[in-house]
């Protein structure tokens, strides 16, 4: 029996050297030569970046909730008086990107800056800029700082549209108030929305390792041009699990041009309902399109009616991008300045248009909100 077990063992082993030399490639692969070489590295594209991202410390004050203060009762009984409210100090800390170093420009998250009293941006190299709060836009949350000084570096405007899944991007921030740190992943994914974390959402998804305080921060790609905003990460433990969010660089320059000119975001309305394209729809439409945003109806006496859209057209495109779902549409006809047109690209029963629809001004717009008087 024992040597029945070791002609097995021989048997396996003398296969196991044929199975080798007949498929060489499942052999351990090669450590790389470097000697000599260039090494891949990220370093040169960062050492002209990393200046350009900075950090952002936050001093506010927030009203204090205290249910006792709304009871009448309590109010009469401690002698509080009518109108009176309680604030705490507080500190938070943040990032953010200097996207024009003449005038001083530094783009972060509104809720970064939120209940502000006084902002502080640090450069890499520790000099350190009281900030002035230009505007900031919840909706995106995308706000604009201004600071002055010479020899600020900017961080070159990439083109967020051209993004694909697979391409790899860098995230540079302060997590924790640990300082500047450079992480590396890929777009995980593209157009996320429904997420309920803003009201206007075409995020960048990404698995570049992202943290409270990265908040704000640069998502490069590996040229080095600013692709995202920083701004949250889905983390049912609390921690990261390499789901982060960025807000899309040509959607925060939207805002920013806005921000700097007005204030204030001033949304974009053309008067129409819109639905994503589902397969019945599909079906229904006899369209071959699977993605796109239908128009529901269409307001009368509206832009949309005016250039002629009716109910049953099938966007599939806004100024040249495709349309995916109707929060897109939604996103790309809020965020587009008033008195411009925005060019649909419609399906309408098999027949491709283009339609040229002058934007108008929605009544609900979101202005910079007046800080609480001291007290």
């Amino acid at each position: 029996m024992k040597r029945l077990f070791s002609a097995l063992v021989l048997m396996g082993g003398v296969a196991a050297v044929v199975a080798f030399a007949v498929h060489p490639l499942r052999a351990a692969a090669p450590i790389p030569e470097f000697s000599g070489g260039v090494v891949p590295s990220l370093a040169p594209m960062l050492k002209n970046v990393t200046p350009g991202v900075v950090n952002i410390a936050v001093r506010g004050r927030e009203k204090i909730q205290n249910p006792l203060l709304q009871d009448p009762f309590f109010r009469r009984f401690f002698n509080v008086p009518q109108g009176q409210q309680s604030y705490a100090e507080t500190q938070a800390t943040g990032s953010g990107v200097i996207v024009d170093a003449a005038e001083g420009y530094v783009l972060t998250n509104a809720h970064v800056v939120a209940n502000e009293t006084s902002i502080t941006v640090t450069t890499k190299d520790n000099r350190r800029f009281a900030a002035k709060l230009v505007g900031r836009d919840t909706e995106t949350d995308i706000a604009v700082l201004k600071i002055s000084s010479d020899h600020l570096t900017a961080v070159p405007l990439g083109d967020s549209d051209k993004l694909q899944v697979g391409d790899f991007v860098v995230a540079i921030g302060n997590p924790f108030g640990l300082g500047q740190t450079v992480t590396s992943g890929i777009v995980s994914a593209l157009g996320r929305s429904g997420l309920g974390i803003e009201g206007y959402e075409d995020f960048i998804q990404t698995d570049a390792s992202i943290n409270p305080g990265n908040s704000g921060g640069a998502l490069v790609d590996l040229k080095g041009d600013l692709v995202g905003i920083n701004t949250a990460i889905l983390a049912p433990g609390g921690g990261n699990i390499g789901i982060g969010f960025a807000v899309p660089i040509d959607m925060a320059r939207k805002v920013m041009d806005q921000l700097i000119r007005y204030g204030e975001v001033k949304r974009g309305y053309i008067g129409i309902s819109i639905q994503d394209l589902t397969p019945d729809l599909a079906q229904a439409m006899n369209t071959k399109e699977t993605t796109g945003a239908v128009i529901a109806k269409v307001e009368p006496g509206s832009s949309a009616d005016h250039a002629g859209l009716k109910s049953g057209d099938l966007v599939i495109a806004a100024n040249g991008v495709p349309i995916r779902s109707g929060m897109q549409l939604r996103d790309a006809i809020g965020l587009t300045r008033v008195g411009d047109d925005v060019d649909l690209t419609i399906d309408r029963n098999g027949n491709e248009l283009n339609v040229a629809v002058k934007v108008a001004m929605a009544q609900q717009t979101s202005k910079r909100p007046e800080p609480e008087p001291e007290r």
